[in-house]
This record gives structure tokens, sequence and C-alpha cells, in this order.
């Protein structure tokens, strides 16, 4: 198995009410690494997490509409930092991007609200789609609730209404042909549409 060499957070951001900043602040269940919180004079905290080696994170938490709001980038080498740091971004739904540094390849990992959206493998000459997130039950619920091709029916079905109107009162001959043929157009895609 592939070492990890690093983990890279860009653009990361969460967003968390009160509640989720308390909890935030007590989820780190890692006995190798440390937490401080750092209160602000503008009601922002500053978490800081440290492991055994020394190596720390700060995470500025700005208040924003009544929210804690944390938006930065930065890098990561130790694995019980870079484990903590990935349960707390998927528990409290975090968006942004995280590359996995391994050598000779990368995987970058596509966050939002805390699910997995993307994973691509960037090796030195080329890239590989590894996951995407597809949403099929909601694509086939907005398929079922489209309702154009109903609504082209009925349109179809006035159009055609009218055409009856006009060929009973039509005099000449050459203008039934013309309704006539106006006629089969629509009666040929009422059927493609009601099949």
């Amino acid at each position: 198995m592939a070492q990890r060499l690093a983990t890279e957070y860009v653009n990361a951001s969460l967003s968390l009410s009160e509640v989720q900043m308390s909890q935030f602040v007590h989820k780190v269940y890692d006995p190798h690494v440390r937490q401080r919180v750092k209160v602000l004079d503008n009601g922002g905290q500053v978490v800081v997490l440290e492991d055994d080696g020394g190596e720390e994170v700060h995470l500025p938490f700005d208040r924003k509409d009544g929210y804690y709001v944390c938006e930065l980038s930065f890098r990561l080498e130790t694995p019980h930092l870079t484990n903590v740091m990935r349960l707390l971004f998927a528990a409290f739904k975090g968006s942004g991007m995280v590359t996995r540094i391994y050598n000779g390849f990368m995987m970058m990992y596509y966050y939002q609200n805390g699910r997995v959206r993307k994973i691509v493998e960037y090796s030195r000459d080329s890239y590989k789609l590894v996951f995407e997130f597809k949403d099929t039950l909601g694509e086939l619920q907005r398929i079922y609730r489209n309702n154009d091709v109903e609504r082209e029916i009925e349109s179809i079905h006035g159009s055609i209404n009218t055409l009856l109107d006009k060929r009973i009162i039509a005099m000449d001959p050459e203008a039934v042909n013309l309704i006539d043929d106006e006629l089969r157009g629509c009666t040929r895609r009422l059927f493609v549409l009601e099949a």
C-alpha cells in the first residue's frame, strides 16, 4: 500500500452553528492530538489542533450571521492529525478539495457538505476519474415531474381543434389540402409523443 506523504486542504470551508461549534471543540478523540481554543475579541474562535510530533493546524472561525465560519487552505503531514481532520471535515459537513499526496501520484477528493462528490487520481502524465457522485434518484424524480410532453400534447390538441374548425368553413379545395397537410403533421407528432 502506498504511503501518504501529505494531505492538503484547498479552499476548505466549514459553517457551524453555536451548538455545532461546541461539539466541534469536544469531538477530538485521538489521544495523540491535543486541542486549544482561543477566543477572539470579535466573537470568533481559533481552534488549534496539535499532534505529539508538534505539527499543528490553526482553524480560525469568524462569526457571520450567527454561524462560525472557517475558510482556509492548509497542509498536513502526520497521520494522527490528518485522520482527526478527515473525521471532523466529514462530520461537520465541510466543503472543498482535499488532495492526498503519495510518491508518484495524487488523489483529489472534492467534498460538498461533508460528502465526497468526486475522486480523481493524478499521476505525472495522466489522470483518471475514480468516482463521481450521480444523483440518480433525483434525476429520475425530475424526469417523472417533467410534464413538457403533456403540455405539448395539449397544445397539439388545441391546434387540431382550430384546424378542424377552419376546415369546416374552408371553401377552397387548395386551402382544405393545406389544412389536411397540417393535420397530418399534428397527428404524426401526437403519435410520436404518445408512444
